[in-house]
């Protein structure tokens, strides 16, 4: 065998072995959310089963999914539009205008992200208390716009860095203004890097759950307090757990792979010159 056919299987071979052992877990739960509960804790576990919808039935007549699901999207989207909105000003400043103190200042931005959320929990929930914003879509929206908000302002400053300077300096002998600069030379340009950045911040949004446990309970209660509701006092179900889990992850996982095109182009944006 040539040595470059033998490499190319052993990387193919590779890839997918882990990409098999990074779908486990979610094949596990599908499976495990088909199963009783006396069949989901049996030890050893069985892969061959009498298989039941009557998980997905409890589920439902317990917790309203629709609801969850539409302010899991509501949010989800809105937060992600929001801290675009705020981003592409912010990225394009440090990116072409420059100061001193640019890199110090992303450097800061990125290290809010290490502050574990629990210690600004107390002082945000007492503000929210205070303005009305517990339990309401508008208020999680907020949290996860500045949660997202570092990360963002990063990603769109990296691709609007890889963006030949010379265009925009075209764009401004042709009169163009900051705001035309943006709107018709710089977003065009860098469109595949805003919509991997919009994609992450939409997965991120749509698993968290520590604020979501916190700041919410019934009305605004995305997909993640759904998935919680589920734990009982008396232990774990966990055939229910997967079902809800399941059809939890389902649109974000149909979302994921419909836009995977998208977003490894937007990953690898300007990688190759």
């Amino acid at each position: 065998m040539h040595p470059k056919t033998r490499e190319k299987l052993i990387l193919t071979f590779v890839g997918w072995l882990v990409a098999m052992l990074i779908f486990f877990p979610i094949f596990w739960m599908v499976l495990t959310s088909f199963k009783t509960e006396i069949e989901a804790v049996r030890t050893p576990p069985s892969l061959f089963f009498s298989p039941t919808f009557e998980n997905y039935t409890t589920v439902n007549s317990r917790a309203n999914y629709f609801l969850a699901a539409f302010n899991s999207v509501f949010i989800s989207v809105g937060a992600t539009l929001l801290a675009t909105l705020i981003a592409v000003p912010a990225a394009y400043a440090m990116a072409f205008f420059p100061g001193k103190r640019t890199k110090d200042l992303l450097l800061w931005m990125l290290s809010t992200k290490m502050m574990p959320a629990v210690g600004v929990l107390i002082p945000i929930y007492l503000l929210f208390r205070d303005l009305g914003a517990l339990d309401t879509r508008w208020g999680l929206t907020i949290v996860y716009t500045l949660m997202n908000l570092p990360i963002v302002v990063w990603m769109l400053y990296t691709f609007f860095k890889e963006v030949p300077k010379d265009i925009l300096e075209a764009g401004r002998m042709d009169g163009a203004k900051p705001k035309q600069e943006v709107w018709m030379l710089l977003l065009p340009l860098s469109l595949p890097g805003i919509a991997s950045t919009a994609l992450l911040s939409i997965i991120l949004c749509w698993n968290e759950a520590f604020w979501s446990l916190n700041l919410t309970a019934t009305s605004a209660a995305p997909l993640t307090a759904f998935i919680a509701s589920f734990s009982a006092p008396e232990g774990l179900f966990w055939a229910k757990l997967s079902a809800a889990s399941t059809i939890a992850i389902a649109p974000i996982l149909v979302f994921g792979w419909m836009s995977q095109r998208q977003l490894v182009r937007g990953l690898t944006f300007g990688a190759v010159k």
